[in-house]
C-alpha cells in the first residue's frame, strides 16, 4: 500500500505541474471529486480494517507478555525484565501513508462541501469588469445563490433565487467549459437586448445613465469614460471609451454559436432575441471585454454562481472585504 501511495502522490504531483506550467487545462472541481473519494476510501480501510488490525496485534503482543510472566512466576521467577510499552506504540502507529490519505480525509471532504455548494474563490485576471473588479482581485462566488448543483458535472438539483440583470455571475465559458468567466447579466431569457453605439438598450428601452467622471484604469495606464449604469434595480459603474467604436461581429473559435440566428449585427452594434435557458452577458469595461456579443449566450447548465465579495487583492489591501452587486 505504500508503494501503491506513493504512486498516488507522484501522479498528483505531475498533473498539478502540469496544470501549473499550462501542459494541460485542469478541472479543480474534478480533482478534488477525486481527492476526497480516495482519501475516503483509505479512511474507511483504516477504520475498518488497519486501525482494527493493529490494535488486535498490539493486544495480542500484550496477550503475549502477560502469559510469558504469568508462565516465569509459575518458575518462582517473579522480576522479568523487558518493557514491550514501546513496542506496543510503535504496533499502534499510523504508517505515513495512512497519515497522508486517511489523515487528510475529514479536511479535504469539509473543503469539497464548501466550495461545491457554498462558497468559491475566484481569481479576476483581465480587465473586463473594471472598474467593478480590478486585476487581481480575489472574489468569493455564492454557490447556492441560484440553487443547488451537483458537483462536477453543475447539473441543479434544487432551485433557488432567479438570475437578475445586473448580477455578476461566474459561468462555464461556452467556448471551453473548463475554463470559468465571469460577467455581468444584460439580458435574461425572453429580453431583447441592444447594444449599439456604446449604449445598451433592454427591451427596446435604454438603461438609465449617469456620467461619473474619468477612471485611471491603471493596468491600461489611460483614462476612460465612467458612468454609473442601472439595470433593473441593480446600479453599477461601467467604462466606455469613445475612440473605441467599432462594428461587432460573432467570432466564436469553433464556429457559429447556439441561436446564432437570434442576433442581428450593423455597424451600428448588435441586437439579440435572448432565448430560453440562457443569459446575455457583458464586461463593466465596455469597450475592452470580449463578451456575448462575439461568443454569444451563456446556457444555464453553464452557471457556476454569483459573485458578491472582493476577499483580498494583494496589490491593493483596501480591496479586501469589498462587496458588489
Amino acid at each position: 500500500m505504500s508503494a501503491l501511495t506513493g504512486v498516488l502522490y507522484a501522479a498528483l504531483v505531475a498533473y498539478l505541474g502540469g496544470w501549473y506550467v499550462g501542459r494541460w487545462s485542469g478541472n479543480f472541481a474534478l480533482l478534488l471529486f477525486v481527492l476526497t473519494s480516495v482519501t475516503m476510501l483509505y479512511w474507511l480501510a483504516e477504520r475498518f480494517h488497519f486501525a482494527p488490525a493493529r490494535r488486535a496485534a498490539a493486544q495480542n503482543l500484550v496477550d503475549n507478555d502477560a502469559k510469558r510472566r504469568e508462565t516465569l512466576a509459575a518458575q518462582g521467577i517473579s522480576r522479568v525484565d523487558g518493557d514491550i510499552e514501546p513496542a506496543r506504540q510503535q504496533l499502534l502507529q499510523q504508517p505515513w501513508w495512512l497519515d497522508w490519505t486517511a489523515g487528510l480525509f475529514p479536511v479535504i471532504l469539509v473543503v469539497f462541501l464548501l466550495r461545491s455548494f457554498v462558497a468559491e474563490p475566484f481569481k479576476i485576471p483581465s480587465g473586463s469588469m473594471v472598474p467593478t473588479l480590478l486585476v487581481g482581485d480575489l472574489i468569493l462566488v455564492n454557490k447556492f445563490h441560484y440553487g443547488i448543483r451537483l458537483p462536477v458535472i453543475n447539473k441543479r438539483i434544487i432551485a433557488n433565487n432567479d438570475v437578475k440583470r445586473g448580477d455578476v455571475m461566474v459561468f462555464r465559458y461556452p467556448e471551453d467549459t473548463s475554463t470559468d468567466f465571469i460577467k455581468r447579466v444584460a439580458a435574461i431569457p425572453g429580453d431583447e437586448v441592444s447594444y449599439l453605439n456604446q449604449k445598451l438598450y433592454i427591451n427596446g428601452q435604454a438603461a438609465p445613465v449617469q456620467p461619473q467622471g474619468n477612471f485611471y484604469d491603471e493596468d491600461a495606464r489611460v483614462y476612460r469614460q465612467r458612468f454609473l449604469e442601472k439595470l433593473g434595480d441593480k446600479e453599477h459603474q461601467i467604462l466606455v471609451q469613445p475612440d473605441a467604436l467599432r462594428m461587432f461581429r460573432p467570432d466564436r473559435a469553433d464556429g457559429p454559436f447556439p441561436f446564432q440566428e437570434n442576433c442581428r449585427y450593423t455597424v451600428e452594434g448588435v441586437t439579440c432575441k435572448v432565448p430560453a435557458g440562457h443569459y446575455f452577458m457583458l464586461g463593466d469595461n465596455r469597450d475592452n471585454s470580449r463578451d456575448s456579443r462575439f461568443w454569444g449566450f451563456v446556457p444555464d447548465e453553464n452557471i457556476v454562481g454569483k459573485a458578491f465579495m472582493v476577499w483580498m487583492n494583494f496589490g491593493n489591501l483596501k480591496r479586501v472585504f469589498t462587496f458588489f452587486d
